[in-house]
């Protein structure tokens, strides 16, 4: 599977509009002239007018294709955006060059937030040489360390990303140092509750083994080798790490060390966020949008 497939498939979904906070920012308007180039979505940029201007003149983007929002600051800019996505004038937030907490702070406003209720979470979508098949990684940036109802709520969120790029049927695999329950091991014990959870209707939509460790999680061979007998080890489509650590040791593992593509999104909001960081490439930002624009079709 490639994440080239994922930008197909969201240029298919007509009249998605993104909003972008504080977008004077030179990789965001890059992720945002490609995305106009292929058809992706329509553009609502707050900030800075003349600085953003300027970069999509750079760009040889026409102000037309964009709608341009003048903001005096970075929290006015976040307020904007996530306003227009509240009211749903957009379907996207973006992160552009602000801080995270500032947005975060918009987006959990009482009065014009995006809260649902649920617990917002980050979910990452690989593309690893050599692999078969899409690889979801979660949490690896919102939560430090999940007890076992915050982690139900983080499969549930990855489930309906997963199913929104058309997994019908996510396999997802609670990751632990072992393949058996350890009772001094929390999070073997988290696992095995998650998966009993599942088999019990308590988490529908998915399917769920654990604990199991990462080889046994994504390779058949090592699964058999173990002895693990279940229609998750060996072909997870999702990871659930047990903490933050895990997952950003993991997360920038598969970029650095594997050479994956990647794209992520926050979810648990009334609308997806695209809120990357300012490492992440152009072409990153670019797969982030189009997987927020494949999960905001509900």
């Amino acid at each position: 599977m490639k994440l080239e497939n994922l930008l197909k498939k969201a240029a298919e979904i007509k009249g998605k509009v993104v909003a972008v906070a504080s977008a004077e920012d030179k990789e965001v308007i890059e992720a945002v002239s490609e995305a106009i180039t292929r058809d992706l979505a329509r553009f609502m940029l707050f900030g800075k007018k003349e600085a953003i201007e300027d970069l999509l003149i750079s760009k040889g983007i026409g102000k037309n294709s964009v709608e341009i929002i003048q903001a005096r600051n970075k929290e006015q800019a976040a307020e904007l955006a996530v306003r227009a996505v509240h009211q749903n004038e957009a379907s996207v937030l973006m992160k552009g060059n602000v801080p995270t907490a500032t947005l975060l702070k918009a987006v959990l406003n009482k009065e014009y937030g995006l809260r649902t209720g649920r617990i917002l979470s980050h979910v990452a979508i690989f593309e690893v040489p050599e692999f078969t098949k899409f690889v979801f990684v979660t949490d690896a940036a919102m939560n430090i360390a999940p007890d076992l109802q915050q982690k139900v709520q983080i499969v549930v969120n990855s489930v309906e990303i997963a199913k929104a790029i058309g997994i019908e049927i996510p396999k997802v695999a609670a990751l632990a140092a072992v393949e058996v329950v350890n009772p001094a091991m929390q999070a073997s014990i988290d696992a095995a509750s998650l998966t009993m959870m599942n088999m019990r209707g308590q988490i529908k939509g998915c399917m769920i083994d654990g604990p199991l460790a990462l080889d046994n999680a994504i390779s058949l061979d090592a699964a058999r080798h173990k002895g693990i007998k279940s229609e998750v080890a060996g072909q997870a489509d999702i990871l659930l790490v047990p903490t933050i650590e895990v997952g950003n040791a993991l997360y920038k593992s598969l970029i650095y060390f594997a050479k994956a593509r990647v794209g992520a999104v926050i979810a648990g909001a009334k609308a997806p966020i695209v809120l990357t960081s300012r490492t992440d490439s152009s072409e990153s930002k670019l797969y982030s949008l189009a997987l927020a624009i494949c999960s905001s079709e509900k």
